[in-house]
């Protein structure tokens, strides 16, 4: 089982000057100016069983960048495996180039309901990226940006954690309901 999306429009940024860190009764300093060096969108695909995870950044997010991200996919499970892949409504997921038997022969697509990507377990792994490595990151060149991202996956993947929920299903239907 599979959990993809895509981090879309992550951007170079490179501050004007070093930020101060952290140290008693004083907060961290970051600059408010900062040069923008371009965007990368990184495609990843979170295993729910084991943790790990498969990405790859590309310049943009339509359906051809997916289709390719498949393959990706394709080349990295065995070949022997039923592949469930959970993602959301997003235009380029149901392009009609995008058909999952034309790509992997046991693949399945899953989609989460409208507005609620959310639920999707990648969404937590982007969290983490933002958190930990690009929210207070200074990065000089798109390159330097990709291959901080990588790190990350490298990382992620040396010591992978499976995926756990722990939101109550019955706390989640009675927000739904107390919404309606």
């Amino acid at each position: 089982v599979l959990s993809v999306d895509e981090k879309s429009q992550i951007q170079a940024l490179d501050r004007s000057q070093p930020g101060l860190p952290m140290k008693k009764g004083r907060l961290g300093t970051m600059t408010h100016d900062y040069k923008r060096n371009g965007t990368t969108t990184l495609f990843a695909a979170l295993n729910v069983l084991d943790g790990t995870v498969i990405g790859r950044n590309m310049q943009r997010h339509r359906h051809q960048e997916f289709i390719r991200f498949l393959n990706v996919i394709n080349a990295q499970v065995p070949a022997d495996k039923a592949v469930h892949i959970i993602l959301d409504n997003y235009a380029a997921h149901k392009h009609p180039k995008v058909r999952p038997g034309l790509i992997v022969k046991a693949l399945t697509f899953h989609f989460t309901p409208t507005s609620c990507s959310w639920l999707n377990a990648v969404e937590g792994f982007f969290a983490k990226l933002s958190k930990r490595r690009l929210k207070r990151g200074v990065f000089h060149s798109l390159v330097d940006l990709q291959a901080a991202i990588n790190r990350f996956v490298t990382e992620t993947n040396d010591n992978p954690k499976p995926f756990t929920w722990t939101a109550d299903p019955d706390e989640i239907i009675a927000a739904v309901k107390r919404g309606h």
